[in-house]
């Protein structure tokens, strides 16, 4: 992949999804998790791959948006996906076979875990 827009708010282990991202592929941060990121400095340096952030708004702003969302029945369709099905998802995407975007389902993989996941 190229890069990862990590939209989780709570801590999950994040070293498994950068052997997923190409040389010089960023993640981006727009979700902020609870507890400090754990990860291994092998993870990014030899790829010079790299992490960021941006802050799309507190808690309460994405309540609020939430809430509008909820009470006008605005959904999102999406396909959600285990994370070894993310080589499968990228072929798809370049063949222009996706509906909808791939969410990833973290804590249903097999990489989840307690962040002692090796590279």
């Amino acid at each position: 992949m190229d890069g990862i827009l990590n939209t989780v708010s709570a801590w999950h282990p994040i070293a498994p999804l950068f052997s997923l991202m190409k040389p010089m592929a960023q993640m981006v941060f727009v979700g902020g998790p609870t507890r400090p990121l754990e990860l291994p400095a092998y993870a990014i340096v030899p790829g010079g791959k790299g992490i960021t952030g941006n802050c799309v708004g507190g808690i309460r702003d994405c309540q609020a948006m939430l809430d509008f969302a909820g009470e006008h029945g605005i959904t999102a369709e999406v396909e959600v996906i285990k994370m070894d099905y993310v080589n499968t998802a990228m072929e798809r995407l370049e063949k222009n076979d996706v509906r909808y975007r791939f969410v990833i389902d973290v804590a249903g993989s097999s990489l989840a875990g307690s962040g002692d996941a090796k590279i």
